[in-house]
Formats: structure tokens, sequence, C-alpha cells
């Protein structure tokens, strides 16, 4: 892959703080690139393009258009799972969950100057992440949600003693909304992963604008 897009930890956890995860099932008669532009508008930091059912050669359309468009917002942009498309279309980097490829045999495909997320629902999990060439973690679900079936619960005190035992930025994700947000201050994370909670609201840029808000003010 080409440029080299990663950058210290501090500036990474930064550009955490309000990371979107894309989803079509409530576009309607909307364009993913369409609701993905409300977002940034509203201050979304970080994109994930997660993508369950698209075949490979939209896929890769579609990462190659949003990719161009978080380029535009200055916003590092992450395919979901596909290690292959990623690489493909020189994505900023990629994130896997636990079931999918394994970290360290993602980061040898990807290359040391991509970004690579990891997700964990133990400290075990997250140790090893890191170990494995990690840059940050998502871990939950923090709250029960309804977007993945295979969630595990990860309660409160287990996401701090995930943030405390690794030196690489943490997210929450799963189930949060911008009314339980401010339970999550004290934890640790450095921002919250959501889907719903900016996809699934009629006024894209305003909840974005007001997750944003809520999260500058609970993070570390």
């Amino acid at each position: 892959m080409g440029n080299s897009v990663k950058s210290d930890k501090a500036k990474l956890a930064k550009q955490l703080l309000l990371y979107a995860v894309t989803d079509r099932y409530w576009l309607g008669d909307r364009t993913l690139y369409d609701v993905v532009k409300e977002s940034l508008d509203g201050g979304v930091t970080f994109l994930q393009l997660r993508e369950k059912d698209l075949d490979e050669e939209h896929f890769y359309e579609e990462a190659v258009q949003l990719q161009a468009l978080a380029k535009e917002y200055g916003v590092p942009f992450v395919v979901n799972d596909n290690v292959e498309i990623a690489v493909k279309m020189d994505a900023d980097g990629v994130h896997v969950g636990q079931s999918d490829m394994e970290a360290g045999d993602v980061r040898a495909l990807i290359g040391e100057d991509k970004i690579l997320g990891v997700s964990a629902q133990t400290v075990e999990q997250a140790v090893l992440a890191e170990k494995r060439g990690a840059d940050y973690l998502g871990v939950g679900a923090v709250f029960p949600t309804g977007s993945k079936d295979d969630a595990d619960d990860v309660s409160m005190d287990e996401l701090k003693a995930i943030c405390e035992a690794v030196s690489i930025p943490v997210v929450a994700i799963g189930g949060i909304t911008l009314e339980n947000t401010p339970q999550l201050a004290g934890s640790g994370i450095c921002g919250i992963a959501v889907i719903s909670a900016i996809y699934g609201q009629k006024d894209i840029r305003l909840a974005s604008e007001n997750l944003k808000k809520v999260t500058e003010k609970i993070v570390v």
C-alpha cells in the first residue's frame, strides 16, 4: 500500500473521537456517499466502511469514492474485514474482528504505515492485539445493540481494565446513543464508534454535531 497515514498515538487518539461505521440499512432513497458526507459535515473524525453483503466490485467502487470523500475532510478511512480490498484501493487502514483474519497476518499484508484496528472484548484479547500490531482497539458492545448479532457485552469495569492494560487508543462501540454516551466518562476511552446513532437519525449532520460535543466532554 502507498503513502503512510499513520501518526503518533496522541494524534490518532484525537482522530478517533467520533468514529462512524457505515450501514446502508437506513439509506432509503439516499446514497451512502450522501449520508457519509452529511456525517462528515457534522464533524465525524474517523470513517469505517462496513459492508457485509455487497459484491466485491461494488464494494471496491464504493470504497474508492468514500476514501476520496474522507480525504477532502482530512478524516482517516478504514475498511472493515476486507483486507484484500483495503490493500487494492490503498485505504488508510483496515479494521478486523476477533473472528476475522489474525491481526499479525493483517499487519503483514497492509504494511507498517497503515492503520490497523482490532475489535476486543477482554483484556487478554486487547493485549494480544496490541502485541500483534494493532494501532487502536474497538471495544464492545458497551451497551445492548441491535446492529451486531454476535456482539458480546463488555462491562464498564472490563472497558476500564482494557484501557489501562494497553498503551494504544481505545474506542467504545455497541449500542451507543447521544443519551447514554455520558455513562462512558472516566472509562479511559478516546472516542466512540457508532452506527445508528448517526446513520439511523433523520438529521445526520445534527446527530454527528451533538455526539461530537458530548464525546469531547467525556474522553481522556
